[in-house]
């Protein structure tokens, strides 16, 4: 029987992951695989994770090294099988290149992860450009035959996001040839490039630490959203006695009638909701001078990780989930993220995050925008403070325990008295929790 080759493509991981790189081969050519066994560790900007082989068969090629980029839909093995000819297999068909000009991908952040996955399409000069490289060379100005004249250090000499980033940050056209450098040397300099920090010297008791792969895109990420968004922050005092005591009161039950603990976070999540439901122009992101609408509310929640990064799992249509459904969710990615269990689809196509300063004791933040929400909320320590209590009797003073929120908006298409009234908003339903209920 004659042997059929498969091509096990990039699958696509996510609706703003464009892009993969290959950490490591778990088979080697030669070896057997059985379908669905995984073949391939990557790793995105978001998360790290498998390719399972398509079908049974021999690895014949693996055409994609070690440390090396790969696209969405892109070829990175061959898979011999016996059985009728198969031309691929994989969850995103890759389509034919098109000479077709084709509109530039927009790009979601300072790493280059495009809004869409597309496959690479082709220059005038017969040399292929993924989306993004083109879309980064129409925002910087680079002409298509200074393009053409760089040089790629991806497979076969494609260009990849490093190449050209590369390129713009040693100052464009000066790496090319003088033809280039014209039209660019009169271009004025981005006026948000930002100003190298001086060095300091190293001494012979300090240590130098390399960042990792993760801390390296969780960085560009805060430059990009700072970069993009001129950043508003409001805050708010919250009274959250009721909610203390209610929980103080329900833990105990909740945790030996389910098997785990209830924490403040589903909490804030729900009144997030409510609040979201409210304002829904909060519920939005930016593309370009558009503005985008979202239906659903998926509410991301930042996670610090054993090694002291930051992840951010999402919670779908967490206004279709009541309290305990959300306390649920929330354990559940909350375990994973510590145990690096996650999903690439359960870090994206988050709407709107939430992050929880107070528990390292912090009583506020100033946090940075999750791009491309327009917006994100963090909740500090609760403290007994002493505070004025209202009475029919007259005004009190007592202990009530007390939180800060603060919530920083995108002041492009977020307003002063909409960022204002939405953090208000959370408040009041936090203040109004109803501590009869059950659970």
């Amino acid at each position: 029987m004659q042997m059929a080759k498969v091509e096990v493509l990039l699958p696509k991981m996510g609706e703003s992951v464009a892009e993969a790189t290959i950490t490591s081969w778990l088979k080697n050519v030669g070896d057997s695989v059985e379908a669905e066994e995984s073949i391939v560790e990557i790793a995105t900007d978001k998360v790290d994770s498998e390719v399972p082989a398509p079908s049974e068969g021999t690895i014949l090629e693996l055409l994609v090294s070690e440390g090396d980029v790969a696209e969405v839909g892109q070829a990175i093995a061959v898979i011999g099988t016996n059985g009728a000819d198969v031309a691929s297999s994989t969850a995103t068909p890759e389509p034919a290149p098109s000479t077709q000009a084709q509109p530039p991908a927009p790009v979601a952040s300072a790493q280059g992860v495009s809004s869409e996955d597309k496959p690479l399409v082709q220059s005038s000069s017969d040399r292929f450009y993924s989306p993004l490289v083109k879309s980064i060379a129409s925002k910087e100005g680079i002409s298509q035959d200074e393009l053409d004249a760089l040089p790629g250090s991806g497979k076969n000499g494609r260009l990849t996001k490093k190449d050209i980033l590369a390129h713009v940050e040693g100052g464009g056209s000066e790496q090319t040839s003088p033809a280039a450098k014209a039209p660019i040397a009169t271009k004025p300099a981005p006026q948000a490039a930002p100003v190298s920090a001086p060095s300091l010297p190293v001494g012979p008791d300090d240590e130098i630490i390399e960042m990792d792969r993760m801390r390296k895109l969780i960085a560009g990420h805060m430059v990009n959203s700072k970069q993009t968004s001129p950043h508003v922050t409001s805050f708010v005092e919250v009274d959250m006695t009721n909610i203390v005591e209610w929980r103080n009161r329900v833990k105990a039950g909740f945790q030996k009638r389910e098997g785990q603990k209830i924490t403040f976070t589903p909490i804030f999540i729900e009144a997030i909701v409510k609040a979201v439901k409210d304002f829904p122009m909060i519920n939005i992101s930016v593309d370009g001078d558009k503005i985008i609408r979202h239906k659903n509310i998926n509410i991301g929640m930042a996670a610090a990780l054993p090694s002291g990064n930051l992840i951010v799992p999402v919670i779908k249509n967490a206004d279709m989930l009541n309290l305990v459904g959300i306390t649920k969710r929330v354990n559940d990615l909350a375990t994973r993220a510590r145990n690096n269990q996650l999903k690439p689809d359960e870090i994206s196509g988050g709407t709107y995050t939430i992050t929880n300063v107070g528990s390292f004791g912090n009583l506020l933040g100033t946090p940075i925008i999750n791009q491309p929400q327009v917006a994100i909320m963090a909740v500090g320590a609760i403290v007994k403070k002493p505070a004025v209590i209202e009475t029919e009797h007259g005004d009190l003073i007592g202990i009530r325990h007390k939180m800060f929120l603060s919530h920083s908006y995108d002041h492009r298409v977020v307003d002063g008295a909409l960022g204002g009234m939405f953090v208000r908003k959370v408040a009041d339903y936090l203040e109004g929790f109803n501590n009869q209920q059950s659970i």
